[in-house]
């Protein structure tokens, strides 16, 4: 019988002697720790696999972002300049409309009451459960 054969039985593990017990460890602990190493390299090959295949497809949806992106600005063919169609002007507008309307709405006044100066984009990486919190946090000081 091997040495891994005699663990099965706990009366021939009794009367091996310790060299065969140490023999019989070594390849219970070389064994195991193959297999986590095998599967743990697996595991690895499965996440590179997924991160390259999500930033294909990231990729992909960059490219149609500014392909359509190039479709809203024209290019004058004399100057090679861009020029902002007048759909983008008014497209600005409405948008400066609908954020004054809920700054009043926020405020509880008319939207006369109000002059929007400059709107800025805010780079805000902030989760929506970070700002929930923060939010809940302020309302119960209240």
């Amino acid at each position: 019988m091997s040495a891994l054969e005699n663990f099965k039985h706990a009366e021939t593990f009794a009367n091996m002697a310790l060299s065969e017990k140490l023999e019989a460890t070594g390849y219970v602990i070389l064994l195991g720790m193959g297999i986590t190493f095998i599967a743990l390299i697996g595991i690895w090959a499965v996440t590179a696999l997924m991160s390259k295949t999500i930033q294909s497809i990231e990729k992909k949806s960059e490219i149609t972002k500014v392909n359509g992106n190039i479709a809203n600005v024209k290019v004058s063919e004399a100057a090679n300049m861009p020029v902002i169609s007048q759909v983008d002007k008014t497209d600005d507008l409405e948008l400066v409309a609908v954020i004054t309307a809920a700054v009043a709405a926020a405020m509880n006044t008319s939207v006369a009451n109000i002059h929007v100066s400059s709107i800025k984009r805010n780079s805000n990486n902030t989760p929506t459960w970070g700002i929930a919190g923060r939010s809940e946090l302020m309302n119960s000081r209240a």
